[in-house]
């Protein structure tokens, strides 16, 4: 009897170590970004979240079990392999919107979060209303605020030749050089749009880490040069729906097909990924696309996922999450954005 019940003990510890082991990986190396553009500037709520909600984000992040770290120091450990502490998040906003300056920089300047900026040039070369200027971005740069590139003219590159996408980006960094005597390291993506030989274009220019604007949690085992992110607006800025994301764990994919977010030869295209076996079972995982809501999953084996639409993805923007419930209230979370060209 005494035998058995060790026995039993004995392989309940070892399923817990298991168990255990399954999970650190995906806690260990990974972090949430959040994606903000406006704040405060409630004529925009596609791309605005107001003071008040911002304030409650910064809140949660204070007093709760979360680490901000700059994301330099969040791709640096990613690409390195260091642990990273569970619940770590970092801030980027894009654009560089004068609210930036006014409205987000001194609150989270009070809080002590540092984040990321990244700049579209010729807005801020041209002096558009509503824009910071040189002189603004010198002074959050001295005070520890990371920039970061957006090209000039904040095009939509997929569209664009390889040609015209690398004069956009050399005429963007000189920019920088001559503005702050560098070439920033971080990179976004306009609208979040990176075909495969965009990517390869930034690859080209020396950028370290590179950001989309698909949801999903940035992991040590994904792209660095398409890092995902959370996108806040006034939709999805609640604060329920923040600490969903802000706790959110990764859903690690591999051999996702489209191999290319640029959806152009072949549409609706044959979506499909594997999940990485660590996550065990795929019960509970569910994908929503951004046109036709909720998808009906092919199941091949034990962790391959395919995805077969009828329709044709609209021209522009669509997304698709793919969520799994991870225990404790917290959700594993992958997404991608595909862009099809008119």
């Amino acid at each position: 009897m005494r035998t058995s019940l060790a026995l039993s003990m004995a392989v309940a510890m070892l399923a817990l170590s298991m168990l255990a082991l399954s999970i650190v990986p995906a806690v260990a190396d990974s972090a949430v970004i959040l994606m903000y553009h406006r704040f405060g500037e409630d004529i925009y709520p596609s791309t605005n979240v107001r003071i008040e909600q911002f304030e409650a984000h910064i809140r949660e992040l204070r007093d709760g079990p979360y680490t901000v770290l700059p994301v330099s120091e969040i791709a640096a450990a990613l690409r390195s392999g260091k642990t990273l502490p569970d619940r770590t998040v970092g801030i980027t906003v894009d654009d560089a919107y004068l609210s930036t300056y006014t409205e987000a920089w001194p609150r989270l300047k009070a809080a002590g979060f540092p984040f990321a900026l990244f700049i579209a040039t010729d807005a801020v070369d041209k002096r558009y209303a509503g824009m910071v200027d040189w002189d603004q971005i010198r002074e959050m740069r001295a005070a520890g605020v990371e920039i970061g590139a957006h090209t000039g003219s904040h095009l939509h590159m997929p569209d664009n030749s390889p040609a015209a996408n690398r004069a956009e980006l050399q005429r963007s960094l000189k920019r920088f050089e001559e503005e702050l005597g560098e070439r920033p390291a971080l990179f976004a993506y306009p609208y979040g749009e990176a075909s495969l030989a965009t990517r390869a274009i930034i690859g080209e220019f020396g950028f370290e880490t590179a950001f989309g604007q698909h949801s999903g949690v940035a992991h040590g085992a994904g792209n660095l040069m398409y890092l995902p992110r959370f996108a806040m607006n006034e939709n999805y800025s609640a604060l329920e729906d923040f600490i969903l994301r802000v706790n959110a764990l990764p859903l690690a994919v591999s051999d996702i097909s489209p191999r290319d977010s640029f959806i152009n030869d072949r549409n609706p295209p044959l979506v499909g990924f594997t999940v990485d076996a660590s996550i065990g079972s795929l019960g509970g995982l569910a994908c929503y696309h951004s046109q036709f809501g909720k998808a009906d999953l092919d199941i091949l084996g034990t962790h391959r996922v395919e995805i077969r639409f009828s329709e044709p993805f609209r021209v522009g923007r669509t997304r698709l999450n793919c969520t799994k419930p991870a225990g404790k209230g917290r959700w594993r979370w992958f997404g991608m954005q595909y862009y099809t060209p008119p």
